[in-house]
């Protein structure tokens, strides 16, 4: 749903905006206020799971990675600003976000080390809109859980079936891997984690 459809507003107006409690998400796409559900029931669960995984991982590998409960990824053109249901940030590197103290915005792909959005009815966003802007900021690595199979078939192919897509970056493009069933993913930034399609229906 598009808010103020009618009134064009800057990433600055946006943040200044935001409710700070709401039943909403929100996000900025090309100077418009977009609604959106919070994730519930098996979108939420997944996406816990995914963190409690990585999380795991992060602390046995001893790795300076945080995954923050709340955070705004904002576009380079700093027309749009998006809220990925998971992003494991470099920690390092927060020291040179300006606004990530006072607002938890990131405006440098270099803070993230990946981005992961289970999928949901508005799947074109994350298939098209967010991987091309995930991309443009140099976002190393992208994943998108597709636990229904809901992505069109240009994305994620006929016969449409449950699908992790890893983008990773190489040579400030996307490369891109699927992964289906039990296969176990692989990712540059997590090489030894062990998670599949499969595991994250189980």
């Amino acid at each position: 749903m598009v808010l103020a459809e009618s009134v064009i507003i800057s990433f600055e107006d946006f943040i200044d905006w935001l409710p700070e409690r709401s039943a909403y998400r929100y996000e900025l796409r090309d100077g418009e206020i977009i609604e959106m559900p919070k994730p519930r029931g098996k979108h939420s669960e997944i996406a816990g799971s995914i963190i409690a995984e990585l999380n795991f991982f992060i602390r046995q590998a001893s790795l300076p990675y945080i995954i923050p409960r709340e955070l705004i990824v904002k576009s380079i053109d700093g027309r749009s600003g998006y809220e990925p249901d998971i992003a494991v940030l470099d920690q390092a590197m927060l020291s040179q976000e300006p606004n990530w103290e006072t607002g938890s915005i990131i405006t440098q792909g270099s803070s993230v080390k990946l981005v992961i959005e289970v999928v949901s009815t508005n799947w074109q966003d994350d298939y098209a809109i967010k991987q091309i802007a995930y991309q443009n900021l140099g976002i190393q690595e992208y994943w998108i859980v597709d636990y229904l199979g809901l992505g069109g078939r240009t994305f994620i192919g006929y016969p449409k079936q449950p699908v992790i897509s890893i983008y990773s970056l190489v040579d400030s493009e996307y490369n891109l891997q699927q992964f289906r069933g039990s296969e176990l993913i692989q990712s540059a930034i997590f090489p030894d984690l062990q998670l599949s399609i499969a595991s994250c229906l189980s």
